[in-house]
């Protein structure tokens, strides 16, 4: 065993939560042991690989359109990824209440390896549109790690935990970004999903290596399972406040990436996928409010945060509308990832708190809804980019910014 070895692994002095209360479909989780900062860590980069993937080839479209020479299927590309996250979510996720976390996650790496090779083997846009289905479900295994890592953390560091990890898991959506940006102006676009292959293969290594054994223990089968997640969405108004307003800014924060790499090919700015994916660099600086987001949480409540953050997108987009100007949509970018990630981390710190033996199943609620808003937001912007052009897109990425923001002041309001 190295010296750095035990950073790594899981602490042997646990501070499990109390016995949780049963909830919707029986039974209940058995408290897992804390972890280290070494294992968080560890987490937070399985999570930004696994989550990477559906974001490859959003920088990449107009590479892959001058390719394959079918604009409107390129189009669909980022739909059928995201819409393949959803259904992932739905039918994969829920799966990490009834088994071994520790190889459901290593399995699920295994196999976004696979579907990662389908989308550069696949000959046509329509064989891509159905790989990048298989790819987006593949990637739900972030969505695994990240409940895991809220069982394992102390009750008092739950939201420090869940925006480190988060943290990662974001870092993997904009810096995919980049990379994919730079691949596909040096190499290909192809390339970049054969690059992804190898990482997927060493994040589930890693995880097989450091994760812990970690069964919920439920009473019920997978059919019963996907069930409870109605009863779930019936019994707990927050989780549906929560997946309300996420899906709306996950929905306007879609609309601007689907479109930025067409947008700076516009004549007006004349640049290509390589700048295109530096954006994410620069949307990395907003990564830094999930911590922050989650210590706030853990102090006075996510609440405030979250009205925060979806006015904070909302006045991204005023700069993105107003602004015709590399500076503005640099400063937009930073003031949108900012203020989603503040939401988001919040949103979650209150749907995991909601029942502590149904983390997995809350989330599958919580990020399917998120998704499917994401999912909208990418269709609408592709429709609103051909209709009307920027300004067009504009309008929409801001008015689902406010509809957001409007649903969290009217619950705020509600229950005062």
């Amino acid at each position: 065993m190295t010296a750095s070895e035990p950073a790594l692994r899981v602490a042997e002095d646990s501070r499990p939560e109390p016995p949780p209360k049963p909830g919707p479909g029986g039974g209940s989780a058995v408290p897992a042991p804390a972890m280290s900062a070494g294992l968080t860590l560890a987490m937070a980069a399985a999570a930004g690989i696994g989550v990477a993937n559906i974001y490859y080839n959003q920088p990449m479209l107009g590479v892959i359109e001058r390719d394959l020479g079918s604009p409107a299927l390129t189009g669909m590309i980022p739909t059928a990824t995201q819409l393949g996250y959803a259904v992932g979510l739905f039918l994969l996720v829920p799966l990490g209440d009834l088994t071994d976390r520790r190889r459901l996650i290593a399995g699920q790496f295994v196999l976004l390896a696979v579907a990662a090779a389908l989308v550069a083997l696949a000959p046509s846009a329509w064989l891509i549109i159905a790989a990048s289905l298989a790819l987006g479900a593949c990637a739900t295994v972030a969505q695994q790690v990240v409940p895991f890592a809220a069982a394992l953390a102390a009750p008092e560091r739950r939201g420090k935990t869940i925006g480190l990890v988060m943290a990662g898991l974001l870092c993997g959506i904009l810096l995919s970004r980049t990379v994919a940006g730079f691949v596909a102006g040096h190499l290909g676009w192809r390339e970049m999903f054969w690059l992804a292959v190898p990482a997927a293969l060493a994040a589930a290594a890693l995880m097989a290596w450091l994760l812990p054994r970690h069964h919920g223990h439920l009473d019920i089968g997978y059919g019963a399972a996907l069930k409870s997640l109605a009863s779930l969405w019936r019994q707990q108004p927050d989780l549906r406040r929560a997946t309300a307003v996420q899906a709306a800014l996950f929905a306007s924060f879609s609309v601007f990436w689907t479109v930025l790499a067409l947008h700076l090919q516009e004549p007006h700015f004349g640049l290509g996928a390589e700048a295109a994916g530096l954006f994410g660099l620069v949307g990395v600086v907003g990564v830094l409010a999930a911590p922050i987001s989650g210590r706030i949480a853990d102090r006075r409540g996510p609440g405030p945060v979250i009205a925060i953050g979806a006015a904070l997108v909302l006045a991204s987009w005023g700069l993105f509308g107003l602004s015709g100007s590399i500076a503005g949509l640099l400063i937009g970018v930073v003031v949108l990832d900012f203020g989603l990630q503040g939401a988001l981390i919040s949103n979650q710190h209150i749907v995991y708190a909601l029942a502590p033996e149904a983390r997995n199943r809350l989330n599958t609620v919580f990020m399917t809804g998120v998704f499917i808003g994401g999912s909208i937001g990418s269709a609408g912007a592709a429709f609103a980019w051909a209709h009307g052009g920027w300004t067009v897109v504009s309008l929409y990425g801001g008015g689902l910014a406010a509809l957001a923001l409007l649903l969290e002041l009217t619950a705020r309001w509600s229950r005062r």
